[in-house]
């Protein structure tokens, strides 16, 4: 069955499209960027004073378990109300959770459990953003500038994760953990200035008066994903790859810790050479467009990675390490921006946000999910060998999926 087109997009954009574009990613680029730094921070510093593969399942399940819960909701708000101010408040409620958490460790209270207690609240803060910004974005922009969009955002948040992790190592080093929240606090203040001062109108369906209930909207958001094959089948692939990516995007910095030292210079290194992969993955998304079929792209990707990973299991010594995660990272923009695309041009614009909350429920389901088998099977399995497992699983993943029919009658359109 071929998923029919729904021409969602406002082709109507005003003329100052560019300029609201480059504003909104600006805001977004400068809170992401506050955002890393925490994130890093957070999970060094459970890496480094545990080493303990238990801990950093815990960490991740609060980092994720909040955006499970929201996201089937956050969805349904982003379809029924302005999405400019879910996104002012859900920055607000991350900048104020961070600033009791920098005041509390301030005044002796530095528990663990208050790291994992704000990550949570953050979490349902990002929750509510995600499905916000990805149906944001068509709103402003013509339909055949969309892939070039998402992969300049892509570069540009790799680009905030190249110099997050260097700020971040940075600050580790020269003051202690509080004041790294601080950066967060003030940055997720300019974001807000910037988004608020950016005109962006209702949406259609946030136009008219909500005659139905929320969970009547998540019931059809559902249903609607039921009955569209393409976008069912696209989604269990979805699901399988974040599963599998688990080992590499959560358990590298113990690997780290473990094989090759403890040093901060070490994660720091780590993390540059995978965004720096990611950024430069996301400029040749961005100039190139990848294939027309989308889903080809997608399979490239998926491929790529998956022997990335397996290598970095296998590498021996930091040097070849790094210059597979920096490959891995290169490949990264070939599974998400064509993904992205594909929604933002087949899905109606009234059903985007529900659309997209379905995908960021599956994400953040997949991994949570996979970091509890990974996380303590990585205190009895060398975590080289749980990399090349996934790595091997998400290679030959890729060789389904472009042979799917479901997927290519589409040819990615």
């Amino acid at each position: 069955m071929q998923t029919e087109k729904h021409h969602p997009i406002n082709q109507n954009i005003n003329p100052h499209w560019r300029r609201q574009i480059t504003l909104f990613l600006t805001s977004q680029t400068v809170s992401l960027l506050g955002s890393a730094i925490v994130a890093y921070a957070i999970i060094w510093y459970v890496t480094l004073t545990t080493a303990s593969g238990l801990m950093m399942t815990i960490s991740t399940l609060f980092t994720f378990l909040p955006q499970i819960f929201v996201s089937l909701f956050a969805g349904v708000w982003a379809d029924r109300y302005h999405r400019k101010y879910l996104i002012l408040l859900a920055d607000v409620l991350i900048a104020v959770s961070t600033l009791i958490l920098a005041i509390l460790f301030l005044i002796g209270y530095q528990e663990l459990w208050l790291l994992f207690l704000v990550s949570g609240i953050r979490s349902f803060g990002a929750g509510v953003q995600t499905p916000a910004v990805n149906s944001l974005i068509p709103q402003l922009v013509p339909e055949d500038k969309l892939m070039k969009v998402n992969g300049i955002n892509g570069s540009i948040q790799s680009l905030t994760f190249i110099i997050a992790p260097a700020i971040s190592g940075g600050l580790l080093v020269a003051f202690s953990l509080e004041y790294t929240f601080f950066i967060d606090v003030v940055t997720a203040m300019l974001a807000v200035g910037i988004l608020a001062v950016i005109p962006i109108p209702l949406h259609p369906k946030a136009r008219k008066k909500n005659t139905t209930t929320a969970l009547a909207d998540l019931k059809e958001g559902l249903r609607y994903i039921q009955q569209q094959r393409f976008i069912r089948v696209l989604f269990i692939y979805y699901a399988l790859i974040m599963f599998f990516i688990t080992p590499a995007a959560f358990l590298t910095p113990l690997l780290i810790t473990r094989i090759y030292g403890s040093e901060v210079w070490l994660l720091t290194v780590n993390e540059i050479f995978f965004s720096g992969g990611t950024m430069i993955g996301g400029l040749i998304i961005a100039l190139w467009g990848g294939y027309t079929n989308r889903i080809k792209t997608i399979s490239v990707g998926c491929f790529v990675f998956g022997l990335a990973i397996s290598a970095m299991g296998v590498a021996p010594n930091f040097v070849l390490y790094i210059l597979f995660i920096f490959i891995s990272g290169l490949a990264i923009p070939f599974l998400s921006a064509p993904t992205t695309v594909l929604l933002q041009e087949i899905v109606a614009v009234d059903i985007q946000g529900r659309v997209f909350s379905i995908l960021q429920l599956i994400a953040t389901t997949a991994l949570p999910l996979g970091m509890v088998i990974f996380g303590p099977l990585a205190d009895f399995i060398p975590i080289q060998t749980l990399l090349i497992v996934s790595g091997l699983i998400m290679a030959g993943c890729s060789l389904t999926i472009i042979r799917n029919k479901a997927l290519t009658t589409v040819n990615g359109k």
